[in-house]
């Protein structure tokens, strides 16, 4: 047998389902029920433990996949925090039209969404301090544009995949590996390369424990590139971390003894948010990785919520969820959030956020930019308190 990648190319995504939806089409266009209209809600009635509230993302994705088709599509934009029990996202059309994306839906808003809230909750912690996102050997490489854009849209400064710059706009950030000093077996040679040979507007940032002690190569890199070097990064195996805090304050004094208090230090390696918070009043960045790619999962679902009788929209839901399709009214600054039915006004002051973006298969308007998202999602998270460390 000949070695093949296991993905699917985009334009088969469509029919990335379960058995079941197959089937039920083919049983409803049998009984001639496939041209039904319904309208389908997605929603989280519940989040990770500990978590206040999530970021939906995956709302680009979820567009490109019922473009073309006779339906409607309401959402919140993407970006927007939500909390429990909150409508995000109505998909509006004959039930045969969609049924079968329901599962490649899920999957795009539910993985996103994961990965959006946890990198927001890193950043918000992390305040002020730089945080990029080094996550994609946690995940298979196909991912890595979406893993990148679900990262940066919940507000990590920047990300190190180099399919960034084709696919998001996004010009990639990162360092050096351990294996580049390994190769020329002295560190000294591969800082001295690294400057040599990189372009200018990459900052001179040496990874400073591969063969001593950070305190010892953070000096060296230091003695070696003086002003040229912007920052060293400490990215010790957890099995020889012992205490970070102690380590980067060694560091921090060492370097500030010799004279060299311009040097920024940045840690990574098993960074989480429990970390960011015993380090943030020392170190300038974090670079996280698998804790923003294999985040704990925000459960969203989707459900029939109303389903068209004659001329006239049926409130109806399974046991457990609330029928009727409905509206999210927010007052901000905060997560002032009221949820009422559909085409009933919220209180004065409040703003709805569900709106239609697509009508049969047709974007009404522009979707915003990445960096739009991103700001998006910052400035409400600057109206929040800081969430409890996971």
């Amino acid at each position: 047998m000949k070695p093949k990648i296991y993905i699917l190319p985009p334009d088969r995504l469509a029919k990335a389902t379960d058995i079941y939806f197959e089937r039920t089409r083919r049983i409803l266009e049998a009984k001639g029920l496939d041209k039904t209209w319904v309208r389908m809600e997605a929603h989280a009635f519940s989040l990770p433990r500990g978590y206040e509230w999530a970021v939906f993302a995956g709302l680009e994705e979820v567009v490109k996949l019922v473009e073309g088709r006779n339906l409607n599509l309401y959402s919140v934009p993407e970006g927007t925090l939500f909390k429990p029990a909150e409508p995000l996202l109505v998909i509006e059309g004959p039930y045969g039209e969609f049924v079968e994306l329901e599962t490649p839906i899920l999957g795009i808003l539910r993985h996103y969404t994961s990965v959006a809230t946890k990198a927001a909750r890193i950043k918000k912690l992390a305040g002020d301090r730089v945080v990029l996102f080094f996550g994609l050997r946690a995940a298979h490489p196909a991912l890595s544009p979406m893993l990148d854009r679900a990262a940066y849209i919940g507000g990590v400064d920047g990300v190190s995949g180099v399919m960034a710059r084709e696919y998001l706009g996004l010009e990639p950030k990162g360092t050096m590996p351990h294996a580049l000093i390994i190769v020329f077996g002295d560190q000294r040679e591969a800082w001295r390369a690294f400057d040599e040979v990189v372009e200018e507007g990459v900052p001179r940032i040496a990874l400073v424990d591969t063969f001593y002690d950070e305190q010892v190569e953070s000096l060296m890199a230091a003695e070696l590139l003086k002003d040229r070097l912007h920052g060293v990064r400490l990215d010790t195996p957890s099995s020889r971390r012992g205490n970070m805090r102690m380590i980067v304050e060694e560091v921090r004094w060492t370097l500030d003894l010799h004279g060299y208090r311009h040097v920024k230090i940045y840690v990574s390696g098993g960074i989480n948010e429990k970390s960011i918070v015993q380090l943030r009043d020392l170190v300038d960045g974090f670079g996280a990785g698998t804790s923003i790619a294999f985040p704990p999962s925000v459960d969203i679902s989707m459900d029939i919520v109303e389903v068209r009788r004659g001329d006239r929209w049926v409130p109806v839901s399974k046991r457990g969820k609330l029928p009727g399709m409905k509206q999210l009214y927010r007052r901000r600054p905060g997560l002032n959030d009221i949820v009422k039915p559909w085409g009933e006004p919220g209180p004065e002051g409040y703003k709805p956020l569900l709106s239609r973006i697509v009508e049969k298969g047709q974007l009404l308007a522009d979707l915003p930019s990445i960096d739009e998202i991103r700001s998006y999602v910052l400035e409400q998270l600057a109206e929040l308190p800081e969430p409890e460390p996971a």
